[in-house]
């Protein structure tokens, strides 16, 4: 049977994890400010790129460009955004999941993928899987330049025909509470639409949506040629903020939940401890009058 001393030690260890999972979310709601601030100012330039691009597209009859190029698809690559570090609950879980679930839908298939995120790295290294390239250490603080070398990988393999197809598989960020699994084709560009900005359904598309009328300086088909690589370097460096803002957020969840748990373990394991001691003390009562009788 535990003891007092028993107790009081599980109790004091709980308080030393509480104070941990109380500041590790407060240092998650911090980096959540800044990084749900970026994700949701990079929504709007890529919204107008990709609006802009339909434009141009609309104006030439058959667009030619690599990145437009259709083939079967046997060669596939997959692009896994995951989080850095544990701690966040079913984050890193759910992402796997989804990835997981999309590739075994490509049986027959060659698939190589591009992890980005640590998790990702050591659960698709253990399954197995060939890898195109490796980026770790990256979410933490999204930088444009990684963005830049993830698309510009993607678009060179792609261009050599060494594979048919990309898709990107990450978490979007919406609110604190909920974030939205999305896996996306980034490769080849098939129907830039305004659903596919914001990481939605390419279902969700605005019917009503009035197309504007842009004048260009240059011909269509050179604008198309420089800006179809840039609409492919802002997927990817949107598809890392995202992430990032919805691992934050995911992570102050789980310590909060986690800080309130210990907060209970602590309730009643003090309220065991009381009864243990309320017994102890009833005891010893009760050998005190015994012994009064017994002398008597």
């Amino acid at each position: 049977m535990a003891t007092l001393l028993d107790f009081r030690r599980r109790i004091r260890s709980v308080k030393n994890t509480q104070q941990i999972t109380r500041a590790m979310k407060f240092v998650a709601a911090a980096r959540l400010r800044r990084a749900q601030e970026a994700a949701l100012a990079a929504r709007p330039y890529a919204e107008e790129l990709a609006r802009m691009l339909r434009s141009i597209m609309s104006r030439v009859e058959e667009p030619e460009h690599p990145l437009l190029a259709k083939r079967p698809e046997q060669n596939i690559l997959v692009i896994v955004l995951s989080g850095e570090r544990g701690l966040a609950g079913a984050f890193n879980s759910n992402i796997l999941r989804k990835a997981g679930d999309f590739i075994r839908k490509q049986s027959g298939k060659k698939i190589v993928a591009i992890p980005v995120g640590k998790k990702g790295r050591d659960s698709l290294k253990k399954a197995g899987f060939q890898f195109a390239a490796e980026y770790v250490n990256v979410l933490a603080k999204v930088e444009f330049s990684v963005a830049r070398d993830i698309a510009a990988l993607v678009t060179e393999l792609y261009t050599k025909e060494e594979i048919d197809a990309v898709y990107i598989v990450f978490s979007e960020f919406k609110s604190v509470m909920t974030a939205n699994l999305v896996v996306q084709k980034l490769l080849p560009v098939e129907e830039i639409r305004e659903a596919d900005s914001k990481g939605e359904n390419a279902g969700d598309t605005k019917k009503d949506e009035t197309p504007v009328d842009y004048i260009y300086e240059q011909p269509e088909e050179q604008l198309l040629g420089k800006l179809l690589p840039r609409y492919i370097e802002t997927q990817v460096l949107r598809s890392m903020l995202e992430s990032s803002a919805a691992e934050y957020a995911a992570r102050m969840v789980a310590m909060d939940s986690a800080t309130k748990n210990a907060g209970d373990v602590i309730e009643a394991l003090t309220l065991h401890m009381n009864k243990v001691r309320q017994a102890a003390i009833t005891k010893e009562i009760i050998e005190i009058v015994s012994g009064a009788n017994y002398g008597a």
